[in-house]
């Protein structure tokens, strides 16, 4: 990463948007290949989210609640308020519901760690990477999940998945493979196939654009960070630069709070994607 007088900023953003994989990729698509910090913040982040809804559970009283405790009731009353409006089965909604709130939390939590300091966990894993004998420049780490394409494609198609155990579950195996080959345009038989193919197409275009969504408006967010952080470095650098430092805090601050509505209103556009789109599979055309 570092040249001799330090990393210039297109090898600084290069190296911050480096993930840690098992192995290069051979290839523009390789699924043998794993960002192994996009998975390690992932699933400690769900297990920390997990751990808070439980402990809120847990300690939840009849009385006058406390600030946490009212914060987490009226997050699951407005879940619960979107899956009633959504989703019309009752039977269904036990486990949509929970599930929206799952989505909820773990898509808001992976966003919000956008707000740590951009070189802070980068930094720390730098030294642990040099100090276990390796190259501290060859030291890369990620720690905002949702800003990797894989991470919410993942989670987009999770949801396609649930999809289609819905459209089994309530129209039969039977009934959804007829929908499948008469919608949109009919029973014949001349239109059974590109019922088929737009039937698969409106999959695709759901899954696709449900993680994409969420990837680009993260992965926008972290990259501003970093060309924020340039402008102190510019400062460091020059002598002319004597006003990038306040520019540096100014802009800051502004897109960190700006960021905040971002991060929450991600996880809730996300959130409610999936609640239509398990909806859709509950509705016969």
């Amino acid at each position: 990463m570092a040249a001799e007088h330090g990393p210039t900023a297109g090898e600084y953003i290069g190296h911050h948007l480096t993930h840690l994989q098992n192995h290069p990729m051979k290839g523009v698509v390789d699924f043998s290949v794993f960002n192994l910090d996009s998975i390690f913040w992932a699933v400690l982040i769900g297990v920390a989210g997990t751990f808070l809804l439980w402990k809120a559970a847990r300690s939840a009283t009849s009385g006058v609640p406390g600030r946490f405790q009212a914060a987490v009731e009226i997050l699951v009353e407005l879940v619960d308020t979107q899956a009633k409006g959504i989703i019309h089965n009752a039977e269904s909604r036990k486990v949509v519901a929970p599930l929206a709130l799952t989505v909820f939390v773990w898509v808001f939590l992976l966003n919000s760690m956008d707000f740590l300091p951009v070189d802070l966990i980068p930094r720390i894993w730098e030294m642990i990477y040099g100090a276990a004998g390796h190259d501290p420049h060859h030291a890369y780490m990620r720690v905002v999940p949702t800003a990797d394409l894989s991470t919410t494609l993942g989670l987009s198609t999770s949801v396609l998945l649930v999809c289609v155990f819905y459209n089994i579950k309530i129209k039969g195996l039977g009934g959804w493979i007829h929908e499948l080959f008469c919608a949109p345009f009919g029973a014949h038989p001349l239109l059974w196939i590109p019922n088929f193919v737009m039937q698969l197409i409106e999959f695709a275009a759901k899954t696709v654009s449900h993680g994409m969504r969420l990837f680009g408006n993260m992965y926008a967010g972290e990259l501003l960070f970093m060309l924020i952080a340039l402008m102190g470095g510019a400062a460091a650098m020059s002598l002319s630069g004597v006003l990038l430092p306040i520019g540096h805090i100014i802009a800051g601050s502004i897109w960190s709070i700006f960021h905040i509505l971002i991060v929450a209103l991600q996880a809730f556009i996300f959130m409610m994607l999936t609640l239509v789109y398990i909806g859709q599979a509950h509705d016969a055309h």
